[in-house]
């Protein structure tokens, strides 16, 4: 799963999104997240919902692309 995230601004950023990411029930491994492109690469069957959940409560928009 692609996820296209908007708000992120340095790396501080980059380590709030993993954090949430792996509190997701299904994230199975974070292939990378990057700050150049807002993006996050997930691996597992997470409920695309809840991704989206939990990015958006460590301040950050998120869709996924």
């Amino acid at each position: 799963m692609i996820v296209k995230i908007t708000g992120m601004s340095c790396n501080h950023c980059v380590n709030s999104v993993e954090k949430a990411l792996r509190a997701v029930p299904g994230v199975q491994q974070i292939k990378e997240i990057r700050l150049d492109n807002g993006t996050a690469v997930i691996e597992g069957s997470p409920d695309t919902q809840a991704v989206i959940t939990a990015i958006r409560e460590a301040g950050y928009s998120a869709v996924v692309a």
